[in-house]
This record gives C-alpha cells, sequence and structure tokens, in this order.
C-alpha cells in the first residue's frame, strides 16, 4: 500500500507509454477526454431502476415507517381544506354556530397531528438516507480499492473521489425525502380526487385528462434531461480530478510558471459544466412554465364551469370553495414533479454511474477459487512469461528465471526495456499472457491473492506517505504493532536518530504525501514500514535514486539490514548498488540478454559492462540519470528501439 505521486509515476511508465489500448483518462482539458461533446452516454435506466429497488428494500423498515406517517400527514391536512364548506354553507348560510368551535378544533387538532408527524416523517426518513448514503460509500469504495492496478492508471483520483462522494449523496432522493414526497403527492392526490368526484364529476374528468397530459409530458421531458444529469456528473468529476492533479502537483506548476495555462484548463472545464447545466436549466425551466400553464388553464375551467354550477344551483358556495381547495391538493403533486423529477432523475443517474463500478470485475473476484498460502519461502520464478498491454505488442518476451528464495534479483537496463512490468507481475498487478509466474514451485494464478499480497513489501524511489505521524505512517502495514516494535524497525533502518530530533519525535506529523521530511527521511520511513510487514518478497524500486551520498549511504545500510533472508528484486540505474546481487538480469526491449553476478557480467563485456562503463564516464553530470545507455546503437538495434518506442 506504497503508492507514487503522478509525477513520480511519469519515469516508470515510460515501458507502458504508447503501448496500450486503453481508453484516455478522464480528463477536463480543454473538453479532452470521455464525454467532452459528441454523444453522450445513455442512462441505463431498467438497471439503475433494480438497483434502486434494492436499495429500498434494504432499508424497507425505515421507509415504511416514514410512509405511515406520511399517510397520517396527508390524511390529517385534508381536515382543514374540508372544513371549508361546513364553514360557508353550515355556519355563515346557515346560522349554525354551535358549529363553529367543533369545526375549529377539528382543523386545529389535525393541523397539529400533521405538524408532528412531519417532524417524525423527516427525522425517520433523513437518518435513513443518511445510512444509505454511508452504506454505499463504504460500498462503492470497497469496491474501487479493489480494482485492478491499470483502473487506476486510467482514472483521475478526483474522478473516484466524485464517484465515491458525489454519485452516492442522490441516493437520499430514493430513501429520502424525494420519493416520500413523490409517494405522499400521489396519496393526496388520489384522496383529492375521490372528493373532487363527488363534488363535481364532469368537471373533475376534464381536468384529470388536462393533468394527466401534463404528467406524459414532463416524462418525455425528464427521458431526454436524465442523460444531461448523468453527463453532468460525469464533467464535475473531470474538473475535480483535474484540480486535484493540479492543487497537488502546485510546485511543478509554480516551478514551471504555468499557473496561467492550469486557470486555463480549469476554466474550460468550468465551461463545460455550465454548458451542461444551462441545457438543463433550460428544460427544467420549460416544465416549470408548463406547469403555471396548466394551473392557469385550472382556474378556467373552475370559473367557466363552477360558476354557472353555483348559478344552477347544482354546487353551493361552500362546494365551490372546496372544490377549488382540493384541485390545489390534486394540482400540487403534478405540478412538483418538476422538482421531485430533476432529484430523482439526477439520483438515478449517480445510481447508473455507481452500478458500471460495482459491476467492474475486482483483483480478489476469483480468490474464492484459489488455494490458500499458509507458508511462503520465497522461491519464485518465471516460466517463459510473455505480457502484453495492447494485443500483439509484447512488453516481456519470453522470460524465465528462477529467483531462489533469500537471494536478491537487480534488473537493468534502460527506460521502456521492461523492468517495471516484470515487478508488477511480481506484485500480481497484471497476469502474464502466456507464461507463468511460480511461487514456490506454484502458480501465483492458483494463489490466493490477498495472502500473496499480504507477504510482499515495497519500496519505491517517490514513497507515499500519508497525512499522519512517523508512528501511524510507520506501522501503517501492520496496525496492531506496539510502540516499542516500531522504534525497533525505525533504529534498523537509521531513521531513529532524526525522529528524535523532532519536538513531538515519533508523534511527528508529516503533512500530506510527507512533504515535511526530506527525501532521505521520507526513504527511511518507508524502509522502517516495511521492515514492520516483515515481507518474505521485497520490492526495491530504484529506492536510492536521486538522492545525496550521505543519505545514500544511510538507505544502502538500512536496505541490506531489510534484504536479509527475503527474496529481494531490486530496480536501480544506480549500478554501484547492485554490486552485491545474486543475480543481474540485463532487458532489452523486453528479453533478458544477459543475466550473471556484477563480476561475470564485467568480464563478459556485453551489455551490462557498456552501461556500467558509460555510467562512471558520465556520473559527473548530474543533470543525467544514472544507468541510462548514452551509447550510439547499432542501426538495426535503433531501428528496433524506434519501433519500440512508437508502441
Amino acid at each position: 500500500m506504497i503508492g507514487r505521486t503522478a509525477v513520480g509515476r511519469m519515469g516508470n511508465r515510460a515501458e507502458r507509454s504508447g503501448r496500450s489500448n486503453r481508453p484516455p483518462r478522464e480528463s477536463a482539458i480543454g473538453g479532452a477526454g470521455p464525454g467532452a461533446g459528441g454523444v453522450k452516454k445513455p442512462v441505463d435506466t431498467a438497471a439503475a431502476w433494480r438497483e434502486a429497488r434494492a436499495l429500498m428494500w434494504q432499508h424497507r423498515r425505515a421507509l415504511g415507517i416514514g410512509l405511515s406517517l406520511m399517510l397520517v400527514s396527508r390524511v390529517s391536512g385534508l381536515v382543514l381544506p374540508a372544513s371549508s364548506k361546513w364553514l360557508v354553507d353550515e355556519i355563515i348560510g346557515k346560522g349554525r354556530h354551535d358549529l363553529l368551535w367543533p369545526i375549529a378544533l377539528a382543523a386545529l387538532g389535525a393541523t397539529a397531528v400533521q405538524a408532528v408527524t412531519g417532524f417524525a416523517l423527516s427525522q425517520v426518513i433523513s437518518v435513513a438516507a443518511q445510512r444509505a448514503i454511508s452504506d454505499m460509500r463504504r460500498r462503492v469504495q470497497a469496491r474501487i480499492t479493489r480494482l485492478p492496478v491499470r483502473y487506476f492508471d486510467e482514472h483521475q483520483t478526483g474522478v473516484l473521489i466524485s464517484r465515491i462522494m458525489n454519485d452516492a449523496e442522490g441516493i437520499r432522493n430514493l430513501v429520502g425525502t424525494g420519493i416520500v414526497q413523490l409517494v405522499g403527492g400521489v396519496v393526496t392526490a388520489v384522496l383529492a380526487l375521490g372528493v373532487l368526484l363527488w363534488l363535481n364529476w364532469q368537471m373533475t374528468v376534464a381536468i384529470v385528462v388536462l393533468l394527466a397530459l401534463f404528467g406524459w409530458g414532463m416524462a418525455r421531458a425528464f427521458n431526454k434531461l436524465r442523460p444531461i444529469f448523468r453527463e453532468r456528473g460525469k464533467i464535475q468529476a473531470e474538473v475535480t480530478g483535474r484540480l486535484n492533479e493540479t492543487l497537488g502537483g502546485i510546485r511543478v506548476v509554480k516551478a514551471y510558471g504555468t499557473e496561467r495555462r492550469e486557470q486555463l484548463v480549469f476554466t474550460r472545464g468550468v465551461h463545460r459544466l455550465f454548458r451542461n447545466i444551462a441545457s438543463s436549466i433550460t428544460g427544467v425551466s420549460a416544465t416549470t412554465s408548463a406547469s403555471t400553464i396548466v394551473i392557469g388553464i385550472v382556474g378556467l375551467l373552475i370559473i367557466g364551469v363552477g360558476g354557472p354550477a353555483v348559478i344552477r344551483g347544482a354546487m353551493t358556495v361552500g362546494d365551490l370553495l372546496m372544490y377549488l381547495l382540493f384541485v390545489g391538493l390534486l394540482a400540487a403533486p403534478v405540478v412538483s414533479i418538476a422538482s421531485i423529477g430533476t432529484q430523482i432523475s439526477e439520483a438515478i443517474a449517480g445510481l447508473d454511474r455507481i452500478r458500471e463500478i460495482l459491476e467492474m470485475p475486482t483483483e480478489i473476484d476469483e480468490d474464492a477459487r484459489r488455494a490458500p498460502l499458509d507458508e511462503l519461502d520465497g522461491d519464485l520464478a518465471f516460466d517463459d512469461v510473455w505480457f502484453e498491454y495492447r494485443e500483439g505488442v509484447p512488453v516481456l518476451r519470453g522470460v524465465t528465471f528462477e529467483a531462489p528464495a533469500g537471494t536478491t534479483t537487480a534488473l537493468v537496463g534502460s527506460s521502456g526495456s521492461g523492468k517495471s512490468t516484470l515487478v508488477s507481475l511480481v506484485m500480481a498487478f497484471n497476469r502474464p499472457t502466456r507464461g507463468r509466474v511460480l511461487v514456490d514451485g506454484r502458480d501465483l494464478d492458483g494463489i490466493r491473492l490477498t495472502d500473496y499480497r499480504a507477504r510482499l513489501g515495497v519500496v519505491l524511489q517517490d514513497n507515499f506517505l500519508f497525512d499522519g505521524t512517523v508512528a501511524e505512517n510507520i506501522s501503517f502495514s501492520r496496525p496492531g504493532a506496539t510502540r516499542e516494535e516500531i522504534e525497533a524497525v525505525a533504529r534498523a533502518a537509521n531513521c531513529d536518530e532524526f525522529v528524535r530530533g523532532f519536538p513531538e519525535g515519533y508523534d511527528t506529523v508529516v503533512g500530506e504525501r510527507g512533504v515535511k521530511l526530506s527525501g532521505g527521511q521520507r526513504q527511511r520511513i518507508a524502509i522502517a514500514r516495511a521492515l514492520l510487514a516483515d515481507p518474505r518478497i521485497l520490492i526495491l524500486d530504484e529506492a536510492t535514486s536521486s538522492l545525496d551520498s550521505e543519505s545514500e549511504a544511510l538507505i544502502q545500510e538500512a536496505l541490506a539490514r531489510l534484504r536479509g533472508g527475503r527474496t529481494a528484486f531490486v530496480i536501480a540505474h544506480r549500478l554501484s548498488t547492485i554490486r552485491s546481487a545474486d543475480q543481474i538480469l540485463v532487458l532489452e526491449h523486453g528479453e533478458i540478454v544477459e543475466r550473471g553476478t556484477h563480476a561475470e557480467l564485467m568480464a563478459l563485456g556485453g551489455r551490462y559492462r557498456t552501461l556500467h562503463d558509460r555510467q562512471y564516464a558520465w556520473e559527473h553530470n548530474r543533470f543525467t540519470n544514472p544507468g541510462e545507455d548514452f551509447t550510439t546503437p547499432a542501426p538495426a538495434a535503433k531501428a528496433q528501439k524506434v519501433a519500440s518506442a512508437g508502441r
């Protein structure tokens, strides 16, 4: 669980660059990336509704209580408008003053019941909605963290954060206020419709036909608006992702003076979001205006039909007043479709995006069929391993070697030769296209991934530290470790001395990504973290690159302790750091071209000797990455290298 920053990953991605048929990373750069103009991806409404129904069934108890409270609240809400008929016809018209206080008290009691049930409804539904949101966020986060590493290479961090936090927020409209308002509105409308049919069925039929046409128009409108809402969530995630990268790499931005460019990039992304919102505002505004027109037509019907009915004596004044109030109760749910429909459409769109993630296969989906790993000696072998990021373009070609338990294998080669890809297979981040990776003689593909990874340790060139204390970062690999164990591995990693020099000691907060520490200090804390995990297989990826001599010496001493008795794979450009390796594999264009110890390869006088001699000739030039190939390739090799780079 030790990651890299976006900048730190760039170097080791060189061998993968251009070799993949992966889709472009989601980006807010001038509309680039998925969804930047073009055809909007439709929402799979049926699948999203299945997920919504499952979600509502999961919280059926709270919803049942909420709907019961809502029913009581809505029935209570009918008492006050119903009393208008008796007030006008009986109390005022016929002078039955004895009914005044009973009707007033009944209306007051019903209003109190409506207020209490409304408060209780809000409490129950709000808590249920928030619980559903929390559960969904946990589900999505758990799923995302189990996705293959290549998924994170293809998606921005901000996009994934938006999936976890923002998309789940819309669930409150399915388990919370939105669905309750919808059901409550339907109940009120049905009850009001019954009363209206009793008062004047001819006028009611005309009004119902009008409202039905309006409802049909709303359904059509929201079918068109729903993809826009889905696209909005996507654009917002892209803009958030780019903003996250800009702020995370603010030192690089400032160092190259690209603040203006980043402002333009963000502005273009925000403008895309604005255009999306503007297009949806037009649709929602149109539905709101249509609802106003419907209200006006309903009023015209009441005046044009109800007025003559009162004149003819078919209706009383109280009947007309009651009818007018109950028409409001019938029309209000239909008119509110504009706001409720928007909320539920946004929730469905968000749920559809969440569903896509939840249906993605994870790394451990097949762990149930794999055999557990009780003990691991650390013997590891590659048997004719081929690997491709893109079909037909191999990155590793027939790689075969054995790394006996407790030995150190160093990987050497120019950028893009396949070193990091080979290590990704060792860590089971990728699986071979052909061939096998064997661990203690067993095919790694048949070993339970969680058991295997628990026995891995990693130290990278740019190690990721969390914004916590020194002790918390060291114990990340084993959360239950005692302070004594933490300090013991810190001493072994040569970081105890500088940690105790901090005012807060091991309780010192290191800042985001360890920004308050030097590069050498971060490396030694990462080594202590790996020591605490006590791995059987260890990956050291350029762990001493770009460090000063004093820091390198301390880290080399700590790494020697870390490697002791463990199977280690070392990627190093500084060849002086791997002289003690049990075997050195020289890779070029995905193939092992030389292998042996340092002395054997120097005596061979081949590729390794060329890299070694050229490095020392250029070592004074600190702007050149040690270990890179500065020789002029032969014409055939150069052509092959150009072809490989094109991939």
